[in-house]
């Protein structure tokens, strides 16, 4: 073993180094995160985030949001529909001017409904049908609020037979009296014989189908129609002498009134009024004229006129 020469070489000396105190920023450490941590909290994370992943797939579908919606709906109706705030209380009726308004309210069927369970076209459908209602809409008002509007047939005449009256439509239907109606003509039935209508003509569908209403509206009091000839007699002598109140029915004399003057004037039924009346004028004043006391004069046959007198000359 060799042993190191020392070396002849000058080290060179170091300049004296003065020491001083600097206050340096110290920089912190760095902290890393371990893997094993990183993968701990990936997968705590995973299993907390996969139940609720697989809950909003689940509630957040088509189908369960439309099941919510529906059973919120169905909630909301339960509720309203055992609330009596949304009950039709309140039902006015438009147009009626013979018929009471509560018969009406009582056809259509609406009072104390439910606003959701009122149906309006069976009520119109209810309240048409009455006798004397031509035509009958019904509307609904929320929250309980219906309105019914209907279109009367109204009576030209009143006919009466047995201690009932009726009254006697445009077209002769007759329906039950249902109020007073002062000013209409009176037709006193004084033979209890049916009334038969004349035999309809061929017409349209629609003109059918209101006569066939017509005709169930009139079976339904359980008399037809007043015939078309009568019922046009007697609103011609009515028009021709509006003093006359009332005429007497017979179906083997027609029509008839009592004159004021003590006697029964016999008009028999149809058209031709006026010329009955002149003959029955100018039959009258000639009787008159030769002091007859009148019982009865017939003009039902314009041109073969008879009576009944007493006294006087011939």
């Amino acid at each position: 073993m060799t042993e190191k020469q020392p070396s002849n070489r000058k080290l060179r000396k170091q300049p004296n180094v003065r020491r001083m105190q600097v206050a340096m920023p110290a920089s912190p450490p760095k902290l890393a995160v371990p893997r094993t941590a990183q993968k701990r909290r990936r997968r705590n994370n995973e299993t907390i985030q996969r139940p609720v992943a697989l809950l909003k797939q689940v509630v957040l579908t088509p189908r369960w949001v439309s099941l919510g919606i529906l059973l919120l709906c169905a909630f909301a109706l339960y509720l309203i529909g055992g609330d009596q705030a949304f009950a039709l209380n309140s039902i006015p009726v438009a147009g009626a001017e013979v018929i009471p308004p509560q018969e009406i309210v009582a056809a259509s069927g609406l009072a104390g409904v439910h606003v959701f369970a009122a149906d309006p076209e069976q009520a119109a459908e209810q309240v048409a049908a009455l006798p004397g209602v031509i035509s009958a809409t019904v509307s609904l008002e929320w929250p309980n609020q219906a309105l019914i509007q209907i279109k009367e047939d109204t009576p030209v005449a009143i006919w009466r037979q047995n201690g009932q009256s009726f009254w006697i439509s445009q077209d002769g239907a007759l329906f039950p009296a249902r109020a007073s109606t002062p000013g209409l003509l009176v037709i006193e039935a004084e033979e209890a014989a049916p009334l038969i209508a004349p035999p309809p003509e061929p017409t349209p569908e629609a003109a059918e189908a209101e006569a066939a209403a017509t005709e169930v509206a009139a079976a339904a009091v359980g008399l037809p129609f007043v015939p078309a000839d009568v019922l046009q007699g007697a609103l011609q002598l009515r028009q021709l002498r509006p003093n006359i109140e009332a005429l007497y029915y017979r179906p083997s004399g027609g029509l008839s009134y009592q004159d004021g003057r003590g006697w029964r004037a016999y008009f028999g039924v149809g058209p031709d009024m006026a010329q009955k009346l002149v003959v029955y004028e100018t039959l009258v004043e000639r009787l008159l004229a030769a002091n007859r006391r009148l019982e009865y004069v017939s003009v039902s046959n314009p041109q073969k006129p008879f009576y009944m007198a007493f006294g006087g000359e011939e």
